[in-house]
């Protein structure tokens, strides 16, 4: 199985598990609160960020515009979904903010107008969300850009999985396993489909995770996933439909830690006796006790 390059680091089997922190719409429209989720992510040392992008009007229907939603920003569903989409400027000091404390970010394009729109700042990867991994057009445009894809997988039939593979096709692609609930139920994460997914597509697979909890996001990089991304927030109770499905500051630094300590006690699967554990053997070990 090959591996993907995501910037200057290698995505597969053999390689460190690269960590994604996902802002998405946790920002509630803040940038000054998307720049502080950027630095929890650095300093849990997290490998990038993910924002998601959308085209308003194109993504949604007048209707569902027109639906009354109270919410921090107006009355209406369309108050809600234009006062958490960034713009221009937006991105541009994301872009610049990014830069300066080294961590990459990209984003999950909903809309060929989003991706025309990202195309002006050098992400290194798109990400294509669950629920656009039907939308034939949008994939085809996003493999235009000649760029990495992640594709996340969740509320897909292995049918729908198997056509997005074939519009994308396998060069430089990322398959995501994920269950596509927020909060997602343990008993509905299904990691064991990391290593199928592995085996059926011959392409690197990662998680994304919507569970509340993070061992279980730690096993999925055990199981081979070659990516982990978690849902970020400052505060699970703050207002947002994403919060209650995101991993607080200690929780996403945790879940880095972890899965470092996890991948420096693999080894190599070779049986072997440590320097260390000689004087323990000579110290417990019954002499003349061998058969």
């Amino acid at each position: 199985m090959t591996t993907v390059n995501i910037g200057n680091k290698q995505l597969g089997a053999g390689q460190p598990c690269y960590v994604i922190a996902e802002i998405g719409i946790n920002h509630n429209g803040d940038i000054d609160l998307a720049k502080r989720l950027i630095s929890v992510a650095v300093a849990a040392g997290c490998d990038a960020v993910k924002f998601q992008k959308r085209t308003i009007e194109v993504v949604y229907t007048a209707a569902e515009l027109a639906t009354p939603r109270p919410n921090p920003f107006g009355t209406t569903n369309g108050d809600l979904k234009h006062g958490l989409e960034f713009g221009k400027e937006d991105y541009a000091e994301i872009d610049s903010f990014c830069k300066q404390v080294k961590i990459p970010w990209l984003v999950s394009p909903w809309d060929e107008n989003a991706v025309d729109f990202m195309e002006q700042f050098d992400t290194p990867v798109y990400k294509i969300a669950s629920a656009s991994l039907t939308d034939d057009h949008l994939l085809r445009h996003v493999r235009k850009t000649g760029k990495p894809i992640i594709a996340s997988t969740g509320m897909s039939t292995y049918a729908e999985i198997d056509h997005a593979v074939e519009v994308l096709g396998k060069d430089n692609l990322i398959l995501m396993h994920t269950t596509s609930t927020y909060p997602a139920k343990y008993e509905q994460l299904n990691l064991r489909a990391i290593p199928s997914m592995i085996e059926r597509y011959g392409v690197p697979v990662g998680y994304s995770g919507h569970e509340t909890g993070i061992p279980t996001s730690v096993a999925a990089a055990v199981l081979g996933a070659c990516c982990v991304e978690r849902h970020i927030t400052m505060d699970r109770a703050m207002w947002g439909s994403d919060q209650s499905a995101s991993l607080e500051p200690n929780g996403i630094s945790r879940l880095v830690r972890d899965i470092r300590l996890v991948e420096q006690s693999m080894g190599d699967g070779i049986k072997r006796v440590y320097e260390e554990e000689v004087p323990v053997m000579k110290k417990l070990r019954r002499v003349g006790a061998a058969v």
